[in-house]
């Protein structure tokens, strides 16, 4: 066989696969059809079945360090000593809202924050909102709204009662969605819930609590450097190492003085929370295109199959 002679041959065994193929597609286009108007008509019950989820979000700015430049410098002069005190003088405004971020995401603090808030029913056993009374609807499977006892099987070592850590762990997968832009600075926190009123409401306390617990943080350690420091100036009469503790003292006690009056003490507010008034979750039409994609794409398969085996 010649190079031509092959090269013919090859562009008709592709030709007769391509024909083969069209054959079958066709020859199998009612399946198609039927396949892809089943998918799609029980992607839209299924749409419809799952109920709205709504967002709330608020745009955070750190909130500027003022006695940066100074907390470096004596940081290069003092670093050593400061650190017997359990002092952080490098404290630039970028690692204190990388820390107060993951803070936000932390286990200790969401599950304080789902405690003093009493949270888990309406994180754990809600399956919906009622618009018309603005209530949430329960999933009286697992939980008993009126008696407010937790009913749902599960299996050890899992409880009734969802465990802080389970609690966690759903918030974290399915509510909270933090973002950072690296270039501006600029953090975006949004929580979403069935109830928009309930994702406004725990978006905001979510921020006033982080900026409490990391403001309580830096008070206590600011104390503490103080106390110290206060004793090691009792304890020393060299009048270069009093300057430098009078020098710390001073820097901590800004802190302290900052923390103190400063309700956005790690994020100011740019863009408050609001109810939306719009669902966000989930996208139906999305859904349906997928879904009837996929029952169309089945039945290719099967007209292939059928078509070949014949």
């Amino acid at each position: 066989m010649t190079v031509q002679e092959a090269g013919e041959y090859h562009q008709s065994a592709d030709s007769a696969g391509l024909d083969g193929l069209f054959k079958a597609i066709w020859r199998g286009k009612w399946i198609i059809i039927v396949t892809t108007f089943i998918a799609a008509v029980l992607a839209v019950v299924y749409a419809i079945s799952l109920p709205n989820i709504y967002k709330s979000d608020v745009l955070l700015a750190p909130a500027e360090e003022n006695t940066g430049g100074g907390m470096s410098a004596l940081a290069g002069q003092f670093g050593g000593l400061a650190t017997l005190a359990g002092m952080n003088l490098d404290s630039g405004g970028t690692d204190k809202t990388t820390i107060a971020l993951e803070v936000l995401q932390s286990k200790s603090f969401i599950g304080d924050f789902v405690e003093k808030n009493n949270l888990k029913a309406i994180l754990m056993a809600t399956k919906g909102w009622d618009r018309g009374t603005d209530t949430l609807i329960y999933n009286e499977k697992m939980y008993d709204p009126d008696s407010k006892t937790w009913l749902r099987e599960v299996s050890a070592p899992l409880t009734p009662e969802p465990s802080l850590l389970e609690v966690h762990d759903h918030f974290i997968k399915n509510n909270l969605v933090v973002e950072q832009d690296k270039i501006s600075g600029l953090v975006r926190v949004l929580v979403k819930h069935y109830s928009p009123s309930v994702a406004k409401d725990l978006v905001e306390k979510l921020v006033n609590s982080l900026n409490k617990t990391m403001r309580t943080k830096d008070i206590t350690e600011a104390q503490n450097s103080i106390d110290y420091l206060n004793g090691a100036l009792e304890d020393t009469k060299i009048a270069d190492m009093r300057t430098v503790f009078y020098q710390l003292i001073e820097k901590q006690q800004q802190t302290k003085m900052l923390a103190s009056v400063r309700a956005e003490y790690v994020f100011k507010v740019i863009d408050p929370a609001v109810v939306e008034e719009k669902k966000y979750e989930p996208k139906r039409p999305l859904i349906v295109v997928l879904l009837a994609i996929l029952g169309g794409l089945i039945g290719v398969v099967i007209s292939l199959v059928r078509y070949f085996k014949d």
